[in-house]
């Protein structure tokens, strides 16, 4: 069942009013790879009532009332910078989250926005919580590439009462919780908020005053705010923006096995509300509607992405039996054509194993799970995923199980008991003509900078999959991500780039994407600082636009003879 978007749909449940009221900058998808969606119905599940209102203009904060217990508000699924404007800050014309694929309802800053509207229609409101990628990765000061400066914590830039940060469905539902019960909820963990006085026994950041102006300070901040990530291991933080306080509270226990199955069981529609879909369907649902998330999390740590930080450096894996149950659902919708479209997850080979010391007393903090190389304490076995492989695509009405979510080749490399087994499961019945992998670059320098393995993994690894490829009688293909731009990342670098595709994969690279900033990352503080922030040795970043152009144009080109 949806949740109500529109108070006739309120009243036609029998409710006088909403507890919680949902703000989003996608259209309302009822699905378990949505945020909005997601944290609804584990609220609606507990007895809250709980409604959404999707891409509001002004006049349509109002629509369903005011909630009784608080406002939750998010961007969506990518942050609204990134939805809006591409590498070289060109705006977008296309949204796959917006009805019809126009991209002419996500506002710039949409977290910033939706609560203005709230604030403007609410007086005074109940309190306004924000969630989602967008929150959840500015809420320490953050460069902002878009306007070349160190910003606020968001709490402050959208004067916001609290942000829930990560994969917030357990701390949503204990604020939720808290404030029914008329408790005070800044013991939740998870939650960050703002406060006169600085929070006694947390560790204290350099003040936004500091870090705004002193790029080594920026560095030290972002260490400790990076290493205190971990829901194991982690302290509470707290900064001083001018005569304020900003608190954050340690992460959230990870879920249990249990805990995510009991989150993939809900009822989903698996589709847009028809409220919505009047105005037009949405591109998203084409790949979300009959794919399957496995697990959660991912310590690959890639410089560049921002996984770790938001959901986490720790696996957190579905059973089996979950995930059976689930795929035999999607046999039963009347849309469904017998094609999953991905059984996966951040990284699809990442399923059911994680290092002991890890779940015990957290990540560590001087070395990385598998970078530069796999670490000997990292138990990477393909059989649990195999298994579920051969579970689900034996299912009755069940015709192809695809994995288009990305893979790490040097994990398959290093398994030495099930790698090829995986590989072998894998190229045999689950690619769709082509398999992702993305090696990002094949400079030593640069990959270093990136976070990434080196080439000889990657060749071992092509030549593997061709080979059984060819066993299997399949013309099947390697499709390989690549990054121009990285910090640290020069033209005489992406010619050699182009020169080793040429050479070594006998290919002309398409998927190449010029590096965007987002807000912390490593990368993004290698970009705006122009240090290694490991060193501090001073690096080469590429911020012209035009030439980061050329870098990508430098792999891109078709030479001719």
């Amino acid at each position: 069942m949806f949740l109500p978007t529109t108070l006739a749909e309120v009243k036609r449940r029998g409710w006088d009013a909403l507890d919680i009221i949902l703000v989003s900058g996608d259209s309302y998808i009822d699905s378990p790879y949505i945020g909005v969606a997601v944290i609804g119905k584990i609220l609606a599940n507990a007895g809250f009532r709980v409604g959404v209102i999707a891409q509001p203009e002004a006049a349509d904060i109002g629509r369903l009332g005011e909630p009784r217990l608080f406002w939750g508000v998010t961007a969506g699924c990518v942050d609204s910078m990134v939805a809006n404007y591409t590498a070289l800050k060109k705006r977008r014309k296309s949204d796959d989250y917006t009805p019809g694929g126009i991209n002419n309802r996500r506002p710039d800053r949409a977290s910033i926005v939706y609560t203005n509207f709230i604030r403007r229609f609410a007086k005074p409101a109940k309190p306004i919580v924000l969630g989602g990628i967008e929150a959840s990765l500015r809420r320490v000061p953050h460069y902002d590439y878009w306007d070349d400066k160190l910003r606020r914590s968001l709490l402050f830039d959208a004067k916001a009462d609290f942000i829930l940060y990560g994969m917030a469905e357990k701390s949503t539902l204990e604020f939720a919780n808290a404030l029914c019960a008329g408790g005070d909820p800044r013991t939740v963990r998870g939650l960050c908020y703002i406060a006169k006085e600085k929070h006694t026994g947390y560790l204290e950041l350099p003040s936004y005053e500091t870090v705004a102006t002193d790029k080594n300070a920026f560095i030290d901040m972002f260490h400790t705010f990076y290493n205190n990530n971990d829901p194991v291991s982690a302290n509470g933080l707290c900064q001083q923006h001018g005569d304020r306080w900003y608190v954050q509270n340690p992460p959230p226990v990870s879920e249990t096995e249990a805990e995510l199955d009991a989150v993939y069981a809900l009822d989903f529609e698996r589709a847009q509300h028809p409220f919505y879909e009047k105005q037009g369907a949405v591109k998203a649902l084409e790949t979300i509607r009959f794919s399957i998330a496995t697990h959660r999390g991912c310590y690959g740590e890639c410089n560049f992405c921002a996984i770790g930080v938001h959901e986490g450096r720790t696996i957190r894996s579905r059973s089996p039996q979950s995930i059976v149950r689930e795929a035999e659902q999607l046999t039963q919708h009347p849309q469904f054509k017998g094609n999953i479209h991905d059984l996966g997850g951040p990284t699809a080979n990442m399923y059911g194993f994680e290092c002991d010391h890890k779940l015990q007393h957290g990540s560590c903090v001087k070395k990385r799970c598998i970078f530069p190389t796999i670490c000997s304490q990292m138990p990477v076995n393909h059989r649990p995923i195999v298994n579920i492989m051969r579970q689900v695509r034996a299912l009755p009405g069940v015709k192809k199980v695809f994995v288009a979510s990305g893979i790490r080749y040097d994990m398959v490399l290093n398994d030495r008991q099930h790698g090829d087994e995986y590989l072998r499961e894998l190229v045999t019945h689950h690619v769709s003509g082509q398999l992702k992998v993305a090696p990002e670059h094949t400079n030593d320098a640069v990959l270093d900078r990136l976070g990434k393995p080196g080439t000889g993994a990657l060749l071992e690894f092509r030549e593997k999959f061709n080979a059984l490829s060819r066993e299997a009688g399949k013309p099947q293909f390697l499709t390989y991500y690549m990054i121009a731009a990285h910090p640290g990342c020069t033209d005489e670098d992406m010619a050699e780039l182009k020169r080793f595709t040429s050479e070594k994969l006998k290919i002309n690279p398409e998927q190449v994407q010029i590096f965007t900033p987002t807000p912390s990352t490593y990368s993004t503080l290698m970009y705006y600082t122009e240090l290694d922030p490991f060193t501090r040795e001073p690096i080469k970043v590429e911020k012209d636009l035009r030439r980061k152009e050329r870098q990508k144009e430098i792999v891109t080109c078709k030479r001719t003879a």
